[in-house]
């Protein structure tokens, strides 16, 4: 894939999620392709299979499915601009099998470019980032923060975890917590140590704060 046709297809996903909820947007791509490069300096690897996974996985996210009834899938633009079948067919592999969907998806690739994706795109869901994308994708959907009420979900069906009554912070102990446990790297685990242990310090402080424990 040659540089203008990597160009064109960035600009087509920058213009697309630019003005996305964002906990998925452009900037949420960004973070992702550039933790990709880190992780995978140790590795040999597809580079145009790595660089379309990174940009192309959340172009079409069933979150937002019927909002951007006209974006072109990951595949409607791989056709749009020509890319080998081969590339396609690794590409689309790897972003259907990068998705949590509580824990329901299997992947249906096993490859190293599926690792390092799946492995960023999973350490921009913790830390201090993944705190902020958090709390701006509940707003964005209307959750309660918190509700003492709303048990913590164990185990989830993709239908569940997708429409169930949950709130933000239920969501740090149905994927978050877990995410460090769930990659794949030893480089990303690395990474994911400090960022896990930032969210527990910040759950234990907002639960002082919530029910007003002062020191």
């Amino acid at each position: 894939m040659n540089h203008q046709k990597r160009e064109e297809i960035i600009n087509y996903v920058k213009s697309n999620l630019q003005k996305r909820e964002a906990a998925h947007d452009w900037q949420h791509i960004q973070r992702v392709l550039k933790l990709c490069k880190n992780i995978s300096k140790n590795y040999t690897i597809k580079e145009n299979v790595l660089f379309l996974a990174a940009l192309l996985h959340d172009l079409k996210d069933y979150k937002f499915s019927q909002e951007e009834k006209d974006i072109l899938s990951p595949k409607g633009l791989m056709q749009k601009f020509e890319i080998e079948q081969g590339i396609q067919n690794e590409t689309l592999k790897i972003i259907d099998s990068i998705s949590y969907k509580g824990g329901t998806n299997p992947p249906k690739t096993n490859c190293i470019e599926f690792k390092i994706v799946q492995d960023a795109d999973r350490l921009d869901a913790i830390g201090a980032i993944g705190i902020a994308r958090t709390f701006n994708y509940g707003g964005y959907k209307g959750n309660a923060m918190y509700d003492s009420q709303i048990p913590v979900r164990d185990k989830m069906s993709f239908e569940e975890y997708k429409n169930g009554k949950s709130t933000t912070i239920n969501h740090f102990y149905e994927k978050l917590l877990l995410i460090k446990d769930l990659l794949h790297t030893p480089e990303a685990k690395k990474i994911a140590e400090k960022r896990h242990q930032f969210m527990l310090h910040f759950l234990k402080q907002f639960h002082k704060e919530w029910y007003v424990e002062i020191d």
